[in-house]
């Protein structure tokens, strides 16, 4: 069972990210107060306001972060608390707002889009790189699991909604997909719900699944193996971290559900060795 990392309710939290410079975990809560959180072990969470949705990170430096808005991609100085705008974001969709997303082991960053009330396929997932932001993948309702494989072969990738995990195959030069995606793990039989993911550095993924209080441990071949037991059922993300990245935290959300612990951010110490996260590259 896991452990009260920050026991801020969160309305929708997302987005965990330890940062391997500073030692610290960032997550977000989307809908209360558009907050991005940051907590060490040892100090109490401090607190970063926005004016608007914000849902995944990336981080450039030791002082600053890429942050995902509902309108934008844009950097964030922490010790200046300024904004420096990258480049818009489905501006041209006021009802759609960013979700999940993730860094690539080449300086990329990869972030899906979703209706604000997870209207049908009406999000996409976009990589941003080499000052682009190209669209990977369309048509998507609530987009989750964005991460990669220790290999650099994989992103995986999902639609909540659908119940799958999708890999799609990249090239190693640059990162860019060049097959189609496929299925990687099938839950359509089940009641479980996809929600984020990370990958360790064996190549297992680690999945928060929505409404069954579990992070599932699947395989390099995508099959079931363990799973660890969260005290809110609405876990929606995961991310290794501390000091050996050993440490599992995961984020939940609170809407809709009346629980002691729910929106709550949890922690545990694992046998398992996480991926660095990757810096992201500016040109």
């Amino acid at each position: 069972m896991m452990k009260i990392f920050d026991n801020t309710k969160c309305k929708l939290g997302e987005g965990p990210l330890w940062h391997p410079v500073r030692q610290e975990l960032f997550w977000f809560d989307i809908l209360s107060y558009r907050m991005l959180h940051k907590k060490t072990p040892q100090q109490e969470a401090t607190v970063h306001a926005f004016d608007r949705m914000v849902s995944a990170a990336g981080w450039v430096d030791e002082n600053v972060l890429l942050l995902a808005s509902e309108v934008n991609l844009f950097l964030y100085d922490l010790n200046e608390r300024t904004e420096k705008h990258l480049i818009d974001l489905e501006k041209d969709k006021p009802g759609n707002r960013s979700n999940d997303g993730r860094s690539d082991p080449w300086g990329g960053f990869w972030i899906g889009t979703m209706g604000k009330n997870s209207e049908t396929e009406v999000g996409a997932i976009y990589r941003y790189f080499n000052g682009k932001l190209e669209q990977i993948i369309s048509k998507v309702t609530i987009s989750n699991s964005i991460c990669f494989s220790p290999d650099k072969k994989f992103c995986f990738f999902c639609d909540t909604t659908k119940k799958t995990i999708m890999r799609v195959e990249l090239d190693k030069k640059d990162g860019h997909p060049i097959k189609n995606p496929e299925i990687f793990i099938d839950l359509t039989n089940t009641e479980t719900l996809p929600d984020g993911s990370v990958v360790d550095a064996s190549g297992n993924l680690w999945n928060a699944q929505w409404g069954a209080s579990r992070i599932s441990k699947y395989d390099l071949h995508g099959k079931y193996k363990d799973h660890l037991s969260v005290q809110a059922s609405q876990t929606s993300c995961p991310a290794f971290g501390g000091p050996n990245f050993s440490t599992m935290f995961v984020t939940s959300a609170g809407i809709g559900v009346d629980e002691k612990f729910s929106g709550c951010t949890f922690y545990c110490d694992t046998e398992f060795i996480g991926q660095k996260e990757n810096c992201i590259q500016l040109i």
